[in-house]
């Protein structure tokens, strides 16, 4: 036990200096347009831990749903907590099996449970209710909770291969997800899907991308932050180079002239320049 709690208690520092590197940061990534974001403990699924599944077909098209499967939710549990500091136990409730999924609290020094239920697969009942109870009790812990956030996937017949069979209609078409991207609001705001062949089928874009361009160019232009005049101080007290020297590098004559396309070529000049106590 002694080696779980040292396990999760470094992973507790690493997670307390990332969010402290992101509050420090948050201003100016908020003007350049780049997500600030803070440290939570499950990170969002990848492109390639993702699954597609049919869910309606006619001779229109079909439509898909994204999940995941338990393998993900096995992978994550052992990324984030360690194979020692999360446990799962199975409980038959008036009919019903139940998943519970344990994490070990480093700071209550206890196991602190999430439970669910399953639904019976169409095959293996028992095997369908434990692996769906446990992908469920996951989504409590917020594994994959971002999935709730999939738009409407429409793949048109002209991009798949759809058939009849009697009165129902099939694909043999397999497809999975290339790309896809998140908000700081853990939803999905970029999507693209592909056919067995690498094929694009499905494309949702960011539709803040543009918006994102304007911002950038925006910063060209615009005063600098308070955060970046004070990058920029200890990059000069660090070199020892003078803010006059950089100023009539770049002919202004105050800090105050010096826009965010300045700035950045300043910083890189002075990123490059060694300390002046090595110098």
């Amino acid at each position: 036990m002694a080696g779980v709690k040292e396990e999760l208690a470094k992973k507790a520092e690493q997670c307390k200096e990332e969010k402290s590197r992101n509050l420090n940061e948050t201003e100016e990534q908020d003007d350049t347009g780049e997500a600030a974001g803070g440290c939570f403990p499950i990170r969002l699924l990848r492109a390639e831990e993702i699954e597609c599944r049919i869910s309606t077909i006619n001779e229109r098209g079909l439509s898909l749903l994204l999940f995941k499967d338990a393998r993900a939710d096995q992978r994550l549990l052992d990324e984030v907590f360690t194979p020692f500091g999360w446990k799962r136990t199975h409980q038959m409730i008036d009919g019903n099996l139940y998943c519970t999924v344990e994490i070990w609290d480093r700071e209550k020094q206890q196991w602190i449970g999430k439970q669910d239920v399953g639904t019976a697969s169409y095959s293996e009942k028992e095997k369908g209710q434990a692996s769906d109870s446990f992908k469920r009790a996951c989504f409590n812990w917020g594994i994959g909770r971002e999935l709730y956030t999939t738009p409407f996937i429409w793949i048109p017949v002209e991009k798949t291969s759809i058939q009849r069979k009697g009165d129902k209609y099939i694909s043999y078409n397999r497809f999975s997800v290339s790309s896809i991207s998140y908000n700081q609001q853990r939803e999905i705001t970029a999507l693209s899907i592909v056919n067995e062949r690498g094929e694009l089928v499905y494309e949702k874009k960011n539709p803040s991308a543009n918006t994102n361009l304007k911002k950038e160019e925006l910063q060209k232009t615009r005063a600098l932050t308070s955060l970046q005049k004070k990058t920029l101080e200890k990059e000069l007290e660090r070199t020892g180079v003078s803010l006059e020297t950089v100023l009539e590098r770049y002919g202004i004559h105050t800090l105050e002239e010096m826009t965010g396309e300045i700035y950045k070529k300043a910083l890189q000049g002075l990123k490059k320049t060694k300390t002046k106590e090595a110098a």
